[in-house]
């Protein structure tokens, strides 16, 4: 099976270095550089994403009975036919069926405006979470699949991609605690139920914002913030406002601790370790890197490995660090701020700072010539020289998106035609979570009938929406971002498997990152930006000088950056590691103080901002090796010519 950056340099043929400089958009450019046309109301009501069931919030009632009675059957199916290749498709189709509604209700919990559509979602999310836990500890479902994976006559008729996928199923099993008696069985059931629970008030917990009397702020800087009444409410750091007194008190306010929450996170960490000590392992950090590329040996060996690779990590860069520290300080004095000591809310501005200094950039002047349909047009160009790959915009169905702001896009190739949609979610709205990421919504996989299921993905963004004078306009951080989203969705697009299981980003963890921080490398390459960076009136490209400084500029401060994503793994660490029998704000102090070097503030809670302790827990360190990957393939494939369709015939390993 081919997965993602394996595409990027296996798909790719030869084609020559398109340059275009053009005074109209192209379709796609069109699209997301204008007002949303309207969608006709007289239109039947589709349901989201074109499944007819989920035209109301009742709709994932529906669909939780419908996937529940293909679950019996198909669970029937596997424990009463013989050990077979049709054993490994019985296991695919029924974690496609559960799939199809977990993961539709997992963005719609989050995303969707309605809170009745938003409340039917967690619901469905957390009742099929449940029979999925319930499935990973039958017994008789187990003995079907083992009885394949010890029959070695029967294993050796399957293909390599069957076999593996059997395996990741077994997998499966074991870490639920398939080998466990039927009492200790119910516990682990019960604790990933409570898990499901945990998870969902904190991950809500993160996004919601802090109020504070707006008389508690000086009312000068009061309008930088949202005004409810006689409440402020701050909902984000405001890391980026050149005023100091802004950025100090957003921190303040938004990092102070929720006592419900911290309760929460403590509950998780304890119901986490718990889960992982009943199934056999060491703590929930151990049972987690079981199965990544992380437990190999070639990389890492389980936890204490990992953290001895942030610690070595942490010396390489600590002299770069501290230099982009002391750079970041003279910023500071020179720019006569308030104070001279350099804080956590001083870093993005500060480090931003120096670079527009030493590489003249001012983010204002950029951002005319990265409007929104000329990113999109960049990236289509990238994919089409690349990939052979084309974006096409679709009008949505009446009902098939959830805001008016939704656009779709199918993902055609040159020749093998559809290849699936993504609906990007790119513009802010209230209650909207002010987060960049990307939701699988249905995965792909071979058919029973022969056809190919295509993926359907939503990148979701918190971009200005455009005027009917002005389109969106990107500074470079926000390009640079759009990009690096997309390489996810291309991920769940080129990542064309026949299992569903093993489909786009349903690989290891380790490995997710890599296309989307490859994507990083594209952003950031003068050639590449050179062919879509144009501006938004005039239709002029940008000044090559600026092109090249911007591209250089990111070499500036990236140590303390890396640094601070090592405190962020290594926090993630601990917290997943023995526990500490300390608060976890007192692990924050200490994992801050060892592995960031800018000072904790007190009465502050950063650890209740960190979302990723969700999706990524015991895994944020991912985000540092598929860096590392990434840049590897992009020296290795793409640093001599970027749109090198060559890259192909190179061996990857």
């Amino acid at each position: 099976m081919m997965l993602a950056c394996q595409l990027f340099v296996s798909v790719v043929r030869n084609s020559r270095t398109l340059s275009r400089h053009v005074t109209t958009w192209s379709p796609v450019g069109a699209a997301f550089n204008a007002q949303q046309r309207k969608v006709d109301l007289f239109q039947k009501n589709v349901g989201l994403f074109g499944v007819p069931g989920l035209s109301t919030p009742a709709g994932f009632e529906v669909a939780q009975q419908r996937a529940l009675r293909e679950t019996e059957q198909l669970v029937e199916t596997a424990c009463n036919n013989p050990p077979g290749a049709l054993t490994v498709e019985t296991f695919d189709q029924l974690s496609d069926s559960l799939c199809k509604v977990a993961d539709l209700a997992d963005f719609v919990k989050v995303g969707h405006p309605d809170p009745a559509f938003r409340d039917a979602a967690e619901k469905a999310c957390i009742n099929i979470g449940t029979v999925v836990e319930r499935l990973n500890t039958n017994v008789e479902l187990c003995r079907s699949l083992k009885n394949l994976l010890d029959n070695k006559e029967v294993l050796d008729s399957l293909d390599p991609d069957t076999r593996r996928v059997a395996e990741l199923f077994m997998f499966d099993f074991e870490i639920s605690g398939i080998h466990l008696d039927e009492s200790k069985r119910g516990k682990a059931v019960s604790l990933n139920v409570n898990l499901l629970d945990l998870n969902n008030e904190f991950l809500n917990g993160t996004h919601l914002p802090n109020r504070i009397e707006k008389t508690a702020l000086p009312e000068h800087i009061r309008h930088c913030f949202s005004i409810d009444g006689n409440s402020i409410q701050i909902g984000g750091l405001h890391a980026d406002s050149p005023d100091e007194l802004v950025r100090e008190a957003a921190y303040k306010i938004f990092l102070f601790p929720n006592s419900s929450l911290l309760l929460c996170l403590d509950d998780l960490l304890t119901c986490r370790n718990e889960l992982a000590k009943l199934v056999g392992y060491e703590s929930f950090a151990h049972r987690a890197l079981n199965g990544t590329m992380a437990k190999t040996p070639v990389c890492f060996c389980f936890a204490e490995t990992v953290m001895k690779f942030l610690e070595l990590l942490t010396d390489k860069l600590s002299d770069r660090t501290a230099k982009d520290f002391n750079l970041m300080r003279d910023m500071k004095m020179k720019m006569n701020s308030r104070s001279t000591e350099l804080m956590p809310w001083d870093h993005s501005y500060f480090s931003s700072a120096v670079r527009a200094e030493r590489y003249k950039i001012d983010p204002s002047l950029y951002s005319p010539y990265f409007s929104l349909g000329a990113c999109m047009e960049g990236l289509n160009m990238l994919f089409s020289q690349l990939l052979g790959v084309s974006f096409q915009n679709e009008q949505p169905m009446a009902g098939e998106v959830w805001s008016e702001e939704v656009r779709k896009l199918a993902v055609v190739h040159e020749t093998e035609g559809l290849l699936g949609y993504i609906y990007c979610d790119f513009f802010r709205r209230p209650d909207k979570p002010h987060q960049d990421c990307h939701f699988t919504i249905q995965g792909g996989r071979l058919k029973e009938d022969g056809k190919y299921q295509h993926p359907v993905v939503v990148l979701m963004l918190s971009l200005p929406p455009p005027t009917r004078s002005t389109p969106t306009l990107l500074n470079p951080g926000m390009m640079e971002n759009l990009f690096h989203e997309m390489g996810h969705a291309m991920h769940s697009m080129l990542g064309r498997t026949r299992y569903q299981h093993v489909t786009g980003t349903r690989c290891s963890t380790d490995f997710a990152e890599v296309p989307s921080i490859l994507m990083e490398f594209f952003a950031t390459d003068y050639r590449v930006v050179n062919q879509f960076a144009r501006h938004y009136q005039t239709g002029q490209p940008l000044p090559k000088s600026m092109v090249s400084r911007l591209c250089e500029s990111k070499r500036i401060c990236g140590a303390a950056d890396t640094q601070l994503q090592v405190f962020y793994a290594a926090l993630d660490q601990v917290y997943h590691g023995k526990p500490q029998n300390r608060s976890t704000t007192d692990i924050l102090k200490k994992m801050q103080e060892k592995f960031y070097g800018l000072p904790y503030v007190p009465n502050t809670a950063w650890q209740l901002r960190f979302s990723h302790l969700i999706g990524y827990g015991a895994k944020y360190y991912s985000y540092l090796m598929s860096r590392a990957i990434a840049s590897m393939v992009w020296r290795q494939c793409f640093q001599k010519d970027p749109f090198n369709r060559h890259a192909s015939e190179l061996p990857y390993h």
